[in-house]
């Protein structure tokens, strides 16, 4: 059994920081195993402008502790007002990496997201011209469509359409949680879609959320699915097909929100991002390709070089599952994910 694997050191293609205190506490979590991330931007207001995102790279790496490397990829949050001639300067100006689509009321913080996707016409085809990746949370909302089936409704009434009318359109759907989402990626051809995938939705299916009792902490949005999913989720990662790569899609909330009778959508799973998938490479006997998932089909998308450096992970006992990392005192304390399995990998110095 192997008990050491050394990598290039990961990148995290999907990423929420958040700002202020959670921003400090969450960021060396992150900056301790990955080089660089793909920073959200559904701040509070969000980060819609060239300025505002130099703004909030600048509030990340004065978070950043001394003697920690990690470089922010910045993007815009897309919204029916957005400036195709901004988003083109800061691409330009080598600021933002990419620009985040969310349908309005899709997940947290996306009340100023796209309704009306003809009025973000003139922005897609800007960004096709350029090059510049779209970053898509794929589900619809309409109250009429079951929480299960967004993802494979905004496939077929969204997606596609979207990528017929602009041709050329870089696109990462990310968080996929659905067989239907892998068979999409894996039917397209021209290497202008691929997707992320989560820990938890690799890990877990619906089942481990609901029954015997609800755990407000595996409940994400895109929520979990069944286990055939799952499955297809792990087909698909351990594979090595370059259109999919690892996006965290960690995402901090206050423990008190997370377990409050209206709980908050995310799980934070930074800090053990790497044990879990160690785990479930190694359980599918694919531990080769883990390199491959977290490390070089994401940069070879975003037309970046892989990291030159390298982490070890390691195999041993198994590990206390790691509980809260604290905050401030007005913020509270924010639980980390626990799979609810014995994690044997861990990274080493």
């Amino acid at each position: 059994m192997t008990e050491t694997l050394t990598i290039r050191r990961p990148d995290d293609w999907h990423l929420h920081l958040r700002d202020g205190a959670v921003l400090r506490a969450v960021l060396p979590e992150t900056a301790r195993h990955f080089a660089r991330a793909i920073v959200m931007p559904n701040l509070v207001p969000p980060v819609v402008t060239g300025a505002e995102a130099a703004a909030y790279r600048d509030r990340i790496l004065a978070a950043l502790p001394t003697g920690m490397t990690f470089e922010p990829l910045m993007t815009l949050y897309l919204t029916e007002d957005t400036d195709p001639d901004d988003v083109a300067a800061a691409h330009a100006s080598g600021l933002v990496t990419a620009v985040k689509l969310y349908p309005a009321g899709a997940t947290t913080n996306s009340a100023s997201g796209v309704r009306d996707f003809d009025k973000v016409r003139g922005v897609l085809d800007r960004m096709a011209e350029i090059g510049l990746p779209l970053c898509v949370h794929g589900e619809v909302t309409d109250p009429d469509i079951d929480i299960f089936d967004r993802e494979a409704v905004f496939i077929d009434r969204v997606l596609d359409p979207v990528r017929r009318a602009t041709p050329g359109l870089r696109v990462v759907m990310e968080h996929v949680t659905t067989r239907e989402a892998r068979d999409y990626v894996l039917a397209q051809d021209g290497g202008d879609l691929a997707a992320t995938i989560t820990v938890q939705h690799l890990m877990l299916d619906r089942n481990a959320m609901l029954v015997g009792g609800l755990r407000p902490h595996y409940y994400c949005l895109p929520i979990l699915k069944r286990g055939t999913h799952r499955a297809a989720l792990v087909e698909a990662a351990i594979s090595g097909d370059p259109r999919f790569f690892l996006g965290t899609d960690s995402a901090p909330h206050p423990t008190r929100k997370k377990e409050a009778e209206c709980c908050a959508a995310g799980c934070f799973t930074a800090p053990v991002a790497l044990s879990c998938l160690a785990h479930v490479f190694e359980e599918a006997g694919a531990l080769a390709r883990l390199e491959a998932f977290t490390s070089l089909n994401g940069p070879a998308f975003y037309g970046l070089p892989a990291n030159g450096d390298t982490i070890t992970l390691t195999r041993g006992a198994a590990a206390a599952p790691l509980g809260q990392i604290e905050t401030d005192a007005e913020t509270g304390p924010i639980t980390v994910f626990d799979p609810g399995i014995p994690l044997h990998w861990r990274v080493t110095p």
